[in-house]
C-alpha cells in the first residue's frame, strides 16, 4: 500500500478520531487480556461515551470482550489473520488504516460525529498520531507487574479540555477522573497533505511510509 492510499481514509471523512482507556499513574492499562480493575462507573462512562460510534479494536481486545460486539455500535476489528467464523456484526479489516475508513462509512452512515480506538496497546500506540481527541480515566493507582501500558500524554502535543472532580469506588478503594484531551496542532498528514501530490514524493516525505507499519 503506497503512502498516498494509507493517508485516504484520514483525509476523505469528516469525522473526531478518538482513543478512549484507563490508565494508572504509571500508564499500566492491562494484564492478561484483562483490564487491571473493575470500576463501574468507568464502565458506565465507557459505554456512554462510545454509544451509538463506531469503535475500533484489534483482535485480543475482542477476545477480551468474550468475543460479543459492543451493542448499538459498529465494531471494527483489526486482524492479520482469516477469521472464518467471525460474528455476522463485525466488520473486520487488516490494518488501522482500514479501520478508520470502514469507520468514516459507518459515521457517514449513521450520522456519528466519531470514532474510538479501545485498544489494545499496539492498537493504542498506532493511533495516538492520527487522533484528535482522547477520553483518559486516571486510576490513581500503580500497576507495576502489569504487560499492557499506553503511551505517555506528552504537554507539548495535547491540552487538557475537560476533568471531573475525583471520583471513588468503595470496593477497590480507587481515586480516578474522567479526563479530555484535545490535540493543540494539526496532525502530521494534515501538514504534509500537499507533499502526496509531488513527483518527488519518495525523497521529501520518506518518513511518512511509516503512518501504518503492516506488521
Amino acid at each position: 500500500m503506497t503512502p498516498g492510499r494509507r493517508l485516504k481514509p484520514l483525509l476523505q471523512y469528516n469525522m473526531e478520531k478518538c482513543i478512549i482507556v484507563a490508565v494508572a499513574d504509571n500508564w499500566a492499562i492491562g494484564k492478561n487480556n484483562d483490564l487491571l480493575w473493575h470500576l463501574p462507573e468507568d464502565l458506565r462512562y465507557f459505554k456512554k461515551t462510545t454509544l451509538g460510534c463506531p469503535v475500533i479494536m484489534g483482535y485480543m481486545t475482542f477476545l477480551s470482550l468474550g468475543s460479543r460486539p459492543l451493542p448499538k455500535r459498529e465494531n471494527i476489528v483489526i486482524s492479520e489473520f482469516p477469521w472464518p467464523d467471525r460474528p455476522d456484526t463485525v466488520t473486520v479489516v487488516g490494518s488501522l488504516a482500514e479501520a478508520y475508513e470502514a469507520a468514516g462509512k459507518a459515521c457517514e452512515a449513521t450520522g456519528a460525529p466519531r470514532c474510538f480506538v479501545i485498544g489494545g496497546g499496539y492498537t493504542y500506540r498506532q493511533a495516538m498520531e492520527f487522533s484528535d481527541r482522547l477520553f483518559i480515566t486516571h486510576v490513581h493507582t500503580s500497576v507495576e507487574d502489569a504487560q499492557v501500558w499506553f503511551p505517555e500524554i506528552s504537554p507539548e502535543v495535547w491540552k487538557e479540555e475537560s476533568r471531573s472532580e475525583t471520583q471513588h469506588d468503595e470496593a477497590s478503594g480507587l481515586d480516578y477522573e474522567f479526563t479530555v484531551y484535545a490535540r493543540k496542532y494539526p496532525r502530521t498528514y494534515e501538514v504534509t497533505r500537499t507533499i502526496l501530490t509531488k513527483k518527488s514524493w519518495p525523497k521529501k516525505s520518506q518518513p511518512m511510509s511509516m503512518l501504518f507499519p503492516t506488521d
